[in-house]
């Protein structure tokens, strides 16, 4: 087995110079510090964005997007087809830790201060990812187009309503028409396996493209040291080998090579959250409900998805009237003003000082608002 292995390996670097395309894998070191487990979340999370891809993919060889089929297709997928169920259960618990992994990337960023210069775009690319991962939830939650999802949807999008100026257009594109019908279902299923998947792509490659190019980051105390190292070994490999016998092994054991040692323990991190899937999926099917019937009345306690429950609730708390403005609109659009903030972030920290502690605050005062407004809308459903 181990010849057949060499043989094809020899077969295929005669004709594609695999050697070649490895060395930059083989110069390409990761920084090892107190902090380095917070590396694996992006992993993890580009991990359960392929998950999806592949199980998406099984899923619409049976779906039908159309609303007289789109709950049956689903429904025989769970009981007809083999496995059906779990493919289905894995795509629903898949998403939902793909998204919080994004979260927890974006956090474990935030308090590195990976975002400072030069790596701006790379935060600003990240965080629109982020944004598209909860449009592949909030378009994917209809698609079984049963009773929970369709009026979700109704009530997300009279929320998209209430954006200033674009809010009523916008609300209709999405919808179809003026209400959440089988042309909604339509708009989302395209959103969701042609225009989303597509986007997501592109920037992921971006996104993956600026890490390597820009390298990965590490807490600022230890940044000019291993600066100051990556540029000896560079430019005069003598004096940086001189330096790692001065400052000792412990200095050596700052970083570790990408390939194998980093590789390996990525694809262990990867392991372990397959296992977390397969028994979440397992033990916790995710359930279909029954039919949505748009003559049928509003469930009691209808709420979104967990990663916009903190939106919700934020809005619930809103009076209805703030002077002559709707209250929603005004909570629609703080979160709009606050977000595209929280997009350009990396652009007001100038480094040590106010402007970066007023960050660091930002980012705990984010944390645990959204903890612990999704905790009372979930006790107050």
């Amino acid at each position: 087995m181990k010849n057949l292995v060499t043989r094809a390996y020899e077969w295929l670097d005669e004709r594609l110079d695999l050697q070649d395309l490895m060395a930059p894998l083989r110069h390409k070191t990761v920084p090892v510090h107190y902090y380095s487990y917070w590396y694996y979340l992006g992993g993890i999370t580009l991990f359960l964005f392929l998950v999806q891809v592949f199980t998406g993919i099984l899923l619409l060889l049976y779906y039908r997007p159309s609303a007289n089929e789109a709950f049956e297709s689903v429904q025989f997928i769970m009981t007809r087809v083999q496995f059906g169920w779990l493919i289905r259960s894995i795509h629903s618990w898949a998403a939902n830790l793909m998204i919080f992994f994004a979260f927890a990337h974006m956090f474990s960023v935030l308090f590195l201060r990976s975002y400072r210069k030069p790596r701006e775009l790379t935060w600003v690319s990240g965080m629109v990812l982020l944004v598209l991962a909860m449009g592949f939830g909030f378009s994917g939650y209809l698609l079984p187009w049963n009773t929970l999802a369709f009026f979700a949807t109704k009530v997300g999008t009279d929320i998209v309503r209430q954006v200033p100026v674009v809010g009523h257009w916008l609300m209709v594109f999405l919808r179809g028409g003026e209400d959440v019908t089988g042309a909604t279902l339509s708009r989302f299923f395209g959103l969701h396996v042609a225009v989303l998947p597509g986007i997501t792509t592109l920037l992921l490659a971006i996104h993956l493209a600026l890490i390597q190019r820009q390298g990965i980051s590490v807490p600022g105390g230890m940044e000019g040291a291993m600066h100051a190292l990556k540029y000896l070994r560079k430019h005069d490999p003598a004096a940086a080998e001189l330096w790692l016998k001065q400052a000792g092994a412990q200095a050596e054991r700052r970083e570790m090579p990408f390939f194998p040692n980093f590789f390996l323990r990525e694809l262990m991190a990867w392991y372990v959250a397959l296992g977390v899937l397969g028994a979440l999926a397992a033990l916790a099917p995710w359930e279909l409900g029954t039919k949505a019937d748009a003559f049928a009345p509003a469930p009691a306690g209808i709420r979104p998805e967990w990663y916009f429950l903190w939106m919700f609730q934020t809005l619930k708390l809103i009076p209805a009237k703030l002077g002559p403005l709707d209250g929603e609109m005004v909570g629609v659009l703080a979160f709009s003003v606050a977000g595209g903030l929280w997009l350009l972030l990396p652009f007001f920290d100038r480094g040590e000082g106010r402007g970066s502690r007023w960050i660091l605050g930002a980012g705990i005062f984010a944390l645990v608002y959204m903890t612990a407004m999704s905790v009372y809308g979930y006790l107050a459903s």
